[in-house]
């Protein structure tokens, strides 16, 4: 269970974060409105999530499938959830497994599994990329291009909009500069809701 006071840490937390975001897209010369937050509420009680949302939040991630099972039917029915972690090999069809989709593709392979996606997979709709830089990388400015420019090539190949797909890209330690760079989803966990915390292991 959440104490009250670390309920009031999130929210508070939250209210800074979207002042942070407004910010950002202030300086990048874009509207916030268009910019999504998703308070990501990994290994968080069911209680600190409730208080974010009646704080007015509506759109939370998880990074577990059980976790979100779990959860969401003890919340309300209005929350946008989204997952966010690495889906088993065994819950994909083969031909998502040559893309390596349980843990992402390469930026050079973007195009083909959008494409895939779209064009062979009637029970998904291709809404955008969700995106992570390189494992060792800090937030630079040309590891956000990369990934910018995997939207880019994807909207050219696929003859969408760049308004109509998403570019999910920055979390808690650079989602500014992720939103200077172009970001329409920002995942946020640790700066809302506080370090994660995992369940001790038991000592045999």
């Amino acid at each position: 269970m959440g104490t009250p006071a670390m309920e009031g840490v999130a929210v508070t937390a939250l209210r800074s974060v979207l002042h942070r975001v407004r910010k950002a897209a202030e300086r990048s010369g874009r509207v916030s409105d268009h910019i999504r937050v998703v308070a990501i509420g990994k290994t968080k009680p069911v209680s600190l999530i409730r208080d974010v949302y009646d704080s007015g939040h509506r759109c939370f991630g998880e990074n577990y499938v059980q976790e979100l099972i779990d959860k969401a039917p003890q919340l309300p029915e209005d929350i946008e959830w989204h997952f966010v972690g690495h889906l088993q090999s065994n819950k994909l069809t083969d031909p998502l497994n040559l893309f390596a989709a349980k843990s992402g593709a390469e930026p050079s392979d973007c195009v083909e599994l959008a494409r895939h996606v779209k064009l062979s997979c009637p029970n998904l709709v291709f809404s955008g990329l969700m995106t992570i830089g390189m494992k060792d990388y800090t937030s630079t400015p040309e590891n956000f291009k990369t990934l910018s420019n995997c939207r880019s090539n994807v909207c050219a190949a696929l003859g969408i909009a760049k308004e109509q797909c998403e570019l999910s890209m920055g979390m808690s330690g650079d989602f500014e500069q992720a939103i200077e760079m172009g970001s329409t989803s920002v995942r946020i966990g640790s700066t809302i809701f506080g370090p994660r915390e995992y369940p001790k292991k038991q000592e045999h």
